[in-house]
């Protein structure tokens, strides 16, 4: 521990607030809330921790933090501030998970429809349902039962939907506001459970058609009672109040935590959802950020109530939510909270292999990959590579590895500038260049490693900007392949040094994924850039042809090739005789040259 976190911690306040954990480089790599600010902030740097904790503390060479007057205010602020940094060891809820919901549209001719985004449009939405099947298994019910308008914009005839009577064609057709308005109540009471009535009236009129000998019907009848035994047999358990509710049940263990969320619609459960993350407070409090962040920041559609453990502070996600927050005690409601408990559970230690397997695969292969070239561990690796062929159309690609994982968002393509032929080392230089100025310009994060797909000659080249030009501290190194262009070894700065590792590593294994990668990326950028040129250059030179006109022969040939085959005539059909003779002999032409 440094002097200056120590005299931090010495001065820390005992009041509620938000902290901010940065790395080497400034980077905030953590933001966490506490009750007391002095207790929490202090236990990372005291005691013993999981490896998951003891890599993030690794890593903090600085802190901040916020004092606020209010535990609400503290878990308001914090996610607040992992939206804005979204730092890298806040994993909760980062990914754009969305549930549908079935909606029926406020308009003239209402429809139904399948969304994943609620918005306050005068529309009634139903749900949600994490399971996209069973959402649309329900809608696709509803559309046979209810003839409800399905164009989005109102067409001049009939469509095939009327013909088979799943729309009143208000398009041609007098569609009363009242016969719109009873089957979006007649929808709504079948969303909301009323389904055993509106089977018994399927059933009656299954067996009138029957009477009538009207068996076609009779059987279309008995298939739409069968496909809403389907729909509703998956939901088992009901509440006789049919209260929407959400139930968070969860369970923790070696730094990792599950939570399980079933959904309650109308007193009954239509489905659960599943989440497994690291951990780096107490579990309550990393619930509370969990279930705020679920409604706050995803914006999902608030329940009436919502059932917690009885370790959680529901009196704060009460007063944070507005929604009634209840831990049940006894009762079929408390069997409930734990069931999801015990899903929970259930859940966690049937990942925690796939999860140690892929941990000893990326973030701890990382971290043995630094203990053997003696720098810190990599968790952020920057790859380059270059393509051309005998110099021509010259371009290089970066890619970027995580913890282990590739970051695709973070690639980049770059076309050569200022290099001329085949410069293999020049060009390493021009992009390395660019990378690192623009990344020091806009403060953005640096990496803990670069990695060239070269030998001693590329490392030499980027070292050369990396240090002597910018100045910067990064370690710098290359793999090499043998003669089958395998990865054979790692070299470590210049003059090169092989750094030793198992063929069979974990560690190796990594570089070997991260060389693939950057190679796979840089040449099919190398193989866009090089048939795009080609393409211009064999019809740009040619005097009437502009943009339009080579989209439309491009469209229609499918290819340059399959232009220099057609005849003078198929070539007229899409551009003028005398243009269509130009364009036969000048590629032509180019063929024999």
């Amino acid at each position: 521990m440094s002097d200056a976190i120590k005299n931090k911690l010495a001065l820390l306040s005992d009041k509620p607030g938000c902290y901010l954990m940065k790395d080497k480089q400034n980077r905030i790599i953590y933001v966490g809330k506490a009750k007391v600010l002095k207790n929490r902030v202090r236990s990372y740097f005291t005691g013993s921790h999981d490896s998951k904790t003891q890599r993030l503390v690794s890593e903090i060479r600085d802190f901040e933090y916020i004092v606020t007057s209010s535990n609400i205010e503290a878990l308001i602020l914090e996610l607040t501030l992992i939206k804005k940094h979204d730092p890298k060891y806040n994993v909760l809820l980062k990914d754009d998970k969305t549930y549908p919901y079935i909606k029926i549209t406020n308009e003239k001719h209402p429809r139904l429809l399948i969304t994943r985004q609620v918005k306050k449009d005068g529309g009634k939405y139903f749900g949600p349902y994490p399971n996209a099947g069973a959402a649309s298994e329900t809608k696709k019910l509803l559309d046979r039962l209810y003839p409800l308008r399905k164009c989005r914009k109102m067409p001049d005839s009939v469509c095939l939907y009327y013909h088979i009577g799943q729309c009143l064609a208000p398009c041609v057709y007098d569609v009363s506001i009242d016969t719109n308005q009873q089957m979006v109540q007649e929808i709504t009471r079948f969303l909301k459970s009323g389904h055993t009535d509106i089977k018994a009236q399927l059933q009656e009129k299954m067996e009138k058609a029957a009477e009538e000998l009207d068996f076609e019907r009779a059987k279309e009848l008995r298939d739409t009672l069968m496909q809403m035994e389907k729909v509703m047999e998956k939901q088992k358990m009901s509440f006789a109040d049919q209260t929407d509710r959400d139930v968070f049940g969860y369970s923790y263990d070696k730094g990792w935590m599950c939570v399980q969320v079933f959904f309650v619609r109308q007193g009954r459960l239509i489905e659960r959802d599943v989440s497994i993350f690291p951990i780096y407070q107490e579990p309550t409090e990393e619930l509370l950020t969990f279930v705020a962040q679920f409604y706050l920041e995803k914006n999902h559609v608030k329940p009436k109530e919502i059932f917690v453990a009885e370790q959680v502070d529901h009196e704060l996600l009460t007063e944070l939510l507005e929604v009634k927050v209840t831990q049940p005690k006894r009762g079929q409601k408390k069997s409930l909270l734990d069931l999801a408990e015990e899903n929970a559970m259930l859940a966690l230690k049937e990942k925690f292999s796939l999860i140690e397997r892929d941990e000893e695969r990326t973030v701890k292969a990382v971290e043995r990959l630094g203990i053997a070239m003696g720098i810190d561990a990599p968790y952020r690796i920057e790859a380059f590579d270059n393509s051309n062929i005998q110099g021509v159309d010259p371009v290089s690609a970066m890619v970027v590895f995580l913890n282990g994982k590739p970051h695709r968002k973070d690639y980049r393509k770059y076309k050569i500038k200022t290099v001329e032929g085949p410069d293999d080392y020049g060009s390493m230089r021009e992009v390395v260049r660019r990378r690192y100025v623009r990344l020091l310009k806009e403060d953005l994060a640096l990496p803990d490693l670069i990695v060239i797909d070269g030998g001693v000659g590329q490392i030499s080249a980027a070292k050369e900007i990396i240090e002597d030009e910018l100045g910067l501290d990064i370690p710098v190194c290359g793999l090499a392949k043998d003669e089958k262009h395998r990865t054979s070894q790692l070299i470590l700065g210049a003059p090169p040094v092989v750094v030793p590792l198992k063929r069979d590593s974990h560690e190796f294994y990594l570089l070997q994924r991260i060389q693939d990668e950057v190679h796979r990326f840089a040449i099919t950028f190398h193989r866009q850039t090089r048939s795009k040129t080609f393409f211009q250059s064999a019809l740009d030179d040619i005097p009437g042809i502009g943009e339009k006109r080579r989209r439309t022969l491009l469209k229609a040939f499918g290819s340059v090739k399959k232009m220099k085959e057609a005849t003078v005539e198929e070539l007229s059909e899409y551009v003028p005789a005398s243009l269509a003779n130009t364009i036969h002999n000048t590629l032509n032409k180019n063929e024999k040259n």
